[in-house]
């Protein structure tokens, strides 16, 4: 996974060009791809950052879901309502949190 700051990507867009006209007269200056390189490395481990923070947002929510299971089982009738409306929330952050995480690996 890449994540790309705004300054990354325009400046990465306009080396690709610069490159792409380059290469169009067969004289591609090496050090238009060092920068592309190093921009791809910085925005790649980022990257990997993230997708490990939203692993663990992930992780949480689970565990979370799990409490509220054992917490609405074990509630006594008057309040099993509130703990199943409590457990429902919690299964709608282990759902964003699932997409999160796959949209994430997708890209």
């Amino acid at each position: 996974m890449h994540s790309y700051t705004k300054a990354e990507s325009r400046e990465r867009g306009r080396l690709f060009r610069k490159g792409f006209r380059q290469s169009l007269a067969d004289c591609v200056d090496p050090e238009i791809r060092r920068k592309i390189e190093r921009i791809d490395q910085a925005a790649a481990e980022r990257g990997a950052l993230e997708l490990a923070a939203l692993h663990k947002v992930q992780a949480d929510a689970r565990q979370d879901l799990a409490a509220a299971k054992a917490v609405e089982r074990t509630a006594p009738r008057a309040e099993r309502a509130a703990a199943r409306e409590a457990r429902k929330a919690v299964e709608q952050r282990v759902k964003f949190a699932e997409r999160a995480v796959h949209k994430a690996e997708q890209s």
